[in-house]
């Protein structure tokens, strides 16, 4: 019976046995179509300008002209889709100190945290007055389990002025002379959506700010980005080891969509890149001038981002419940805060849903999700809108049932898990909220497309840790959260290529190896399908190839 689907897999994916010719013909024993067979197949397939025109025999393959790869066997999917990332943050953090803890840096308590600053003063040869920035740090694993103060800071230097990203992207922390630069004092009041921490017992800022309060000191921070074209190229090199052929550049501003392409221009960019920018700071008065939805070279302004809440692991997510353990001066019945009311949710939902453009909304709270939710059932949308629920971390199962009904995709931020699931059990939600986040097998079991993400640079954008996370849920301790949430290998994959193509109105073209379809093909070193869910962060990408030209092979 085996034989007789393969044959006729390959009976219907050939629409022309007498090709001759190709620019590229790639075989493997282990093809893995993702077109709904679990299996992975001895085929090889033809590619010829940008798609692939043939698929079938390694026998019948020998007869096309063309350059041949045999990767024996070693596993051929669909590239990677990132359903959410940050590619021109990526870019920016190729430039910026890293501050992060392990795996992705190696920074664990504060001293060190000033060491690597320092360091980075001197490696970098920074003149007086030029910003020090830095990206990751983590209080739930520093050591003091807190964020630095300006007065930390302060010993670093008080010549530069320093801005720190926290991992999130939803904190940060400054020293003095950011302060003052960014004119922040004890007069400063908080600004709609976001918080100045100061002192307890005092209005002087501590140098640590939350959501909306941050941007004056960012915006202030990133003037010093020095190489930005150069920062886009190492971002693409970056996405191209993993996988990765479609990227996402999920809340760019204006000046990030005209870096983007000027450096596509430039042919730094050889995979694609959509784009979202935010939809609620002024771009309704410039959107008759946006092309949404078509490709520019290898751009696309896929939709607009609307940021509706903040992080967990910051506990700035708008929650229902209470957070387990309040964070900085808070009360015990602190449950986060949106970052705009439900008006202005509503309003913006019902502009674009009306204007036919796609969008995607961080919603990391559970009251959060409702806001989306209403909003939707609100503008009585009837199109096709694939409205995306970035994150999701913590929908409830009637949240979920809504979102079925309502069409609304989340897509789940699903290496939490390891990241920070014992922060998230043991002090943000507790156990039983803290396992059931990224709910993805209640999700599977609905019906629903949802897809998966590292929200890269938050976390790298490394998709064998994400499948791995998905189908595992184990966290750094090496304990399970939430067991009845993991998912099968082929699910997870699915949320990868198939799902985060539908997500991105790219079904059509991406998302599995068929004829006609952009050949957009990743290499693994082994058959994912194969091998035991606690191997799969262990697999390698050998070779990575995006509308059929190769953008990465491995070479270790």
């Amino acid at each position: 019976m085996r034989y007789l689907f393969l044959f006729l897999l390959i009976s219907s994916c050939s629409y022309d046995q007498n090709v001759k010719e190709a620019d590229l013909i790639i075989s493997s024993n282990k093809v893995i179509l993702m077109t709904g067979n679990e299996q992975a197949e001895p085929l090889s397939i033809a590619v010829k300008n940008n798609k692939i025109i043939w698929i079938g025999s390694h026998k019948r393959a020998r007869n096309i002209q063309g350059k041949h790869i045999d990767f024996g066997n070693q596993a051929i999917l669909p590239g990677f889709i990132d359903a959410h990332g940050h590619a021109s943050y990526l870019a920016f953090a190729t430039q910026v100190a890293n501050i992060a803890s392990p795996p992705v840096g190696s920074i664990n308590n504060i001293k060190e945290l000033q060491a690597e600053l320092k360091k980075f003063i001197k490696d970098s040869s920074l003149k007086p007055g030029e910003w020090i920035m830095g990206l990751g740090y983590d209080d739930s694993l520093l050591a003091e389990k807190r964020h630095p103060t300006k007065d930390e800071l302060d010993e670093v230097s008080t010549d530069h002025p320093i801005y720190l990203i926290h991992v999130s992207a939803h904190l940060g922390a400054a020293n003095s002379l950011g302060l003052s630069l960014a004119n922040i004092s004890s007069e400063t009041q908080d600004p709609p959506g976001g918080k100045i921490r100061r002192y307890e017992n005092s209005s002087e800022p501590n140098g640590v700010f939350e959501e909306t309060a941050a941007y004056p000191l960012q915006q202030l921070a990133m003037s010093a980005y020095k190489d930005p074209i150069g920062s886009v190229e190492k971002a693409m090199k970056i996405y191209a080891r993993n996988g990765i052929t479609t990227a996402q550049d999920g809340a760019s501003s204006p000046e990030t969509i005209v870096l983007m392409k000027a450096a596509d221009s430039q042919g730094m960019i050889n995979l694609d890149v959509i784009s979202y920018p935010i939809g609620q700071n002024g771009l309704d008065k410039s959107l008759d001038s946006i092309n949404f939805g078509n490709y520019e070279g290898r751009i696309k302004i896929g939709g607009i981002k609307l940021i509706l809440d903040g992080s967990p692991q910051g506990k700035t997510a708008y929650l229902t419940e209470p957070y387990y353990k309040p964070p900085h001066s808070e009360s015990k019945s602190y449950k986060g805060y949106p970052l705009m009311p439900q008006s202005e949710v509503s309003k913006w939902v019902k502009k674009y849903a009306h204007l036919n453009i796609p969008i995607m909304a961080h919603a990391n709270g559970d009251a959060a999700a409702d806001m989306l939710i209403k909003a939707v059932q609100n503008a009585g949308i009837t199109s096709d809108h694939r409205t995306i629920m970035i994150h999701a971390q913590t929908v409830r199962e009637d949240q979920l049932d809504q979102m079925k009904e309502l069409k609304i995709i989340p897509s789940y931020f699903s290496t939490h898990t390891f990241y920070w699931g014992d922060w998230h059990r043991d002090s943000v939600f507790g156990e039983e909220r803290a396992k059931r986040i990224s709910p993805t097998m209640s999700t599977l079991k609905r019906d629903m497309p949802f897809t998966i993400h590292n929200d890269a640079p938050v976390v790298p954008p490394d998709m064998m840790r994400l499948l791995w996370s998905t189908t595992n849920r184990i966290t750094r301790m090496g304990k399970v959260l939430g067991v009845e949430q993991k998912i099968p290998t082929y699910d997870a994959l699915k949320a990868m290529t198939v799902h985060a193509a539908f997500q991105h109105f790219e079904d059509d073209i991406k998302g599995t190896i068929e004829v006609g379809k952009l050949a957009d093909l990743v290499v693994l070193s082994k058959n994912p399908l194969d091998e035991p869910i606690e191997s799969l962060k262990d697999l390698k990408v050998v070779a990575t190839f995006s509308h059929g030209k190769e953008i990465f092979r491995l070479t270790d």
